[in-house]
């Protein structure tokens, strides 16, 4: 059975990720704002730390959490880990390309590289388009060859499985749901 589901989850996770990777691509040369209670900036190392209701918009890219740190790396790439206070989580909006709908996603942590275009969602996490759900412990996506993977754990670090399964909610085509933008509603597995 698990077998089954993570080829699903892909096969979705990679219409999702296109339909965000289009749209990324229009807010790339957009001015970046954050919004925060404090910020604390070491110039010399490239850090700046954002603490405190922290919202950071990109033309249509809104990113919500307590607590943001960005780094610059040596060739000016940045950095990006977003994360909120126990119990709750970090966000992400993304408006998609040619469309009207939006791509969400919310996790406890989420990280992004903007060297490789990589986006990481730790613990909790879940990508939401349309009527559209994807939900596991663990979500990477690349959005230059849009691979996708949902998992209960990362494939490096010393995290250990979780034994939760991946969830998938995929709305017919024509649903209310998926017409107006809704989201379905993942029916299994603990959340």
């Amino acid at each position: 059975m698990h077998a089954l589901a993570l080829p699903l989850a892909l096969a979705t996770a990679l219409l999702l990720t296109s339909l965000h990777a289009r749209a990324q691509t229009l807010n790339r040369d957009l001015p970046v704002n954050i919004d925060a209670d404090k910020v604390i900036v070491d110039d010399r190392n490239k850090i700046h730390v954002f603490e405190g209701s922290v919202v950071l918009t990109q033309g249509a890219l809104t990113l919500k959490g307590d607590k943001l740190v960005i780094t610059q790396n040596a060739a000016g790439f940045h950095n990006g880990v977003i994360t909120a206070n126990a119990g709750r989580l970090a966000s992400f909006r993304q408006k998609r390309a040619n469309d009207a709908g939006w791509v969400e996603g919310e996790a406890e942590r989420i990280e992004y590289n903007s060297q490789s275009e990589r986006a990481k969602l730790f613990n909790r996490a879940q990508v939401q388009s349309g009527g559209d759900k994807v939900r596991g412990q663990y979500i990477e996506y690349d959005t230059v060859s849009e691979n996708y993977l949902v998992t209960d754990v990362p494939s490096r670090g010393n995290s250990t499985p979780t034994k939760e399964r991946v969830h998938v909610t995929l709305q017919p085509k024509g649903s209310k749901s998926t017409a107006d933008g809704q989201a379905g509603t993942a029916t299994t597995g603990p959340r």
